[in-house]
């Protein structure tokens, strides 16, 4: 089920609230846990089970693992709950990809399993591994209320796409959590922003792209123009998301982190990963880059710890090369400002954000590429590769039917606007013309993107692919 879609936003989501409010206290995490199967059986039914089974799994060895803390023993309760987590998500997202592997270097003809990717799996898994880190380091208690635990896991609002929501950043808030009409408002106002940013931002810019990869005569100008519109649209389809949310973790009492601030600003490809999908960069520091060492060591082991988190990072979001080659792509860039392009940066204005932004926009053809054969011809495309003309009546054709799109989201990907309305509302006059026009606004906002959905617009969501 989608955040986006008739049946959460007016039969599901209703429900839900009504069921939450009515709860008394200490049966609201109950009741967020229930909806939260409910919401997550929607579409997959049979894999609430393996959901719960990691719950439970997680469950017992945050116990155990506390309980033997400062032994051996501890540390290899640990190792096992890891390997469990692992295992399974290894063989739901990567093991036809290990198959294909093999099958291609040893010239095989293994049959692939072909087992469908259960919605949410690398989220809630690597909430549970930081959970069961975290305990083990003795920067957590363990919980001994299942039913908080498997609430804090399942929780609807970040379950399909993050943000990855910390047990240590909401163990207070599980056991005791402020309900209050401002920040209810707060709440609803986020989340129909977010809305707002994937329904007539991102959705638009999807169906640009969706009729460039649907047609056969390509420029380089048409090149660059879809893979500007996939760079926002990925942008404001999974920063939309996350806004969706904090905005419902809001309602529901909770503060999640921020996950995105305005990357596409960035004056290096070192901030771009401060501000781009924030929770999984810090994940990987803290349990992975960290670990190994971080920067705490040899030069050529620091540089190794980089590019062993990048590829991670890059399989992270799918079993496929060009995830990996994406995440190596940004761990070169990222070594290059350590050693000498930094400095070279921070003597230029202009020059380095286009060097941001030249670089994630060739990152993301290869994200978004079917595989690297595809991301080569692509990129190639945009260079030139092959003779192709430099514009052709299809980029002209899509630059005028989508140029206010793009215009529109190149101003919102920016803090510009917000800027503007906290300015306004420093004044007094400026705080009554926004608390009028506010609800105005978010109430339009909310009637067109309802037109749109009823309508039946192109409205899927790219990370359910991961």
């Amino acid at each position: 089920m989608l955040f986006s879609s008739i049946p959460f936003l007016y039969y599901f989501l209703p429900c839900f609230l009504i069921l939450y409010f009515a709860a008394p206290r200490k049966l609201k995490n109950a009741v967020m846990l229930l909806g939260s199967l409910v919401f997550y059986a929607w579409g997959e039914p049979k894999y609430v089970f393996l959901m719960a089974a990691s719950i439970l799994a997680g469950y017992i060895f945050g116990l155990l693992i506390e309980k033997y803390r400062g032994t051996r023993a501890a540390k290899i309760l640990l190792v096992v709950s890891v390997a469990f987590n692992l295992v399974l998500l290894g063989y739901f997202k990567y093991a036809d990809f290990f198959i294909d592997t093999v099958n291609s270097v040893f010239r095989l003809e293994i049959p692939l399993l072909k087992v469908a990717l259960p919605i949410g799996i690398s989220f809630y898994t690597f909430q549970i591994l930081s959970y069961s880190v975290d305990v083990y380091r003795g920067d957590t208690k363990a919980q001994r209320n299942i039913v908080d635990l498997a609430a804090y896991v399942a929780s609807f609002p970040q379950l399909i796409a993050g943000p990855i929501v910390r047990y240590t950043d909401i163990e207070v808030q599980l056991a005791s959590r402020r309900h209050s009409f401002e920040k209810t408002a707060e709440g609803v106002r986020r989340f129909v922003i977010g809305l707002a940013k994937k329904i007539l931002i991102a959705n638009a810019l999807g169906e640009l792209c969706d009729v460039f990869r649907a047609g056969d005569e390509r420029s380089v100008m048409f090149y660059w123009l879809y893979a500007v519109a996939f760079s926002l649209h990925i942008y404001f389809d999974f920063s939309g998301y996350s806004d969706m949310a904090i905005g419902l973790g809001k309602i529901l009492g909770f503060e999640f982190l921020e996950n995105f601030n305005y990357p596409y600003i960035s004056s290096s490809v070192t901030e771009f990963w401060r501000r781009w999908h924030i929770s999984l960069g810090s994940w990987f520091r803290d349990y992975v880059y960290i670990p190994l060492g971080g920067n705490r060591v040899s030069k050529p082991r620091w540089f190794l710890n980089i590019f062993i988190v990048w590829m991670l990072t890059g399989f992270w979001h799918g079993a496929a090369w060009n995830f990996v080659v994406w995440g190596l792509w940004f761990a070169f860039f990222l070594i290059m400002e350590k050693l000498w392009l930094g400095k070279l940066l921070e003597k230029t204005k202009i020059t380095k954000h286009v060097y941001v932004l030249v670089t994630v926009v060739i990152s993301f053809v290869i994200f978004n590429a079917a595989d690297m054969s595809e991301a080569i011809a692509y990129i190639g495309g945009m260079f030139g590769a092959g003779g192709i003309r430099f514009v052709d009546s299809g980029f002209v054709y899509n630059l005028r039917s989508y140029g206010l799109t793009i215009l529109a989201a190149c101003v919102f990907a920016t803090p510009l606007v917000k800027n503007a309305v906290k300015k306004l509302r420093s004044g007094k006059t400026g705080a009554r013309i926004v608390g009028v026009a506010e609800p105005v606004v978010l109430g339009a906002l909310v009637i067109l993107m309802t037109a749109f959905l009823v309508d039946g617009s192109f409205n899927p969501f790219l990370y359910f692919r991961f």
